[in-house]
C-alpha cells in the first residue's frame, strides 16, 4: 500500500529541521540537514503508518498540501512511503530428497532462506 501525506518542515536555528504531520498529530520527528530530515520524515511516517495498521486504527485522509497554513521559516513538503505486507504464509515447495538431508544437517530454516533467497532476486 503506498500512502502520501503533508509534512511540515522547520528551519531551527542551528541548521535543523523539526518535522510534523499535520494529519497524523503525534507524529514528528527530527533532522540534522535537509537530506536527513527527509530521510527521517519517511522513516517517521513509515512507523506511523504500520503502528495504525497493527492497531486497527483509521488511517485518516491526507489534507491537500496547498490547505496547508505555516509560518516563517517553514515549508510544506509530500512524504511518500510504501507499507508492504510482512504477515506470514504458508506455501508448499518441493526440493529433492538430498537437499531436505543437507539442510536439516546443517541446521538451516527452509523459510529463512527462501525469504532471503526472494528478497534478493526483487529487490535487485
Amino acid at each position: 500500500m503506498e500512502y502520501v501525506f503533508p509534512t511540515v518542515f522547520h528551519a531551527n536555528e542551528d541548521g535543523s529541521y523539526t518535522i510534523t504531520f499535520p494529519d497524523l498529530p503525534g507524529c514528528i520527528s527530527e533532522g540534522k540537514s535537509l537530506g536527513n530530515a527527509l530521510h527521517m520524515a519517511q522513516s517517521a511516517l513509515k512507523q506511523w503508518i504500520k503502528y495504525l495498521l497493527d492497531k486497527n486504527i483509521e488511517i485518516p485522509s491526507a489534507t491537500p498540501i496547498h490547505s496547508l497554513i505555516t509560518e516563517s521559516g517553514e515549508f510544506p513538503s509530500l512524504i511518500y512511503v510504501e507499507i508492504k505486507e510482512e504477515r506470514a504464509v504458508k506455501r508448499t515447495v518441493s526440493i529433492p530428497k538430498w537437499m531436505d538431508e543437507k539442510a536439516i544437517e546443517s541446521g538451516l530454516s527452509l523459510s529463512h532462506v527462501l525469504q532471503d533467497a526472494l528478497n534478493e532476486r526483487l529487490t535487485t
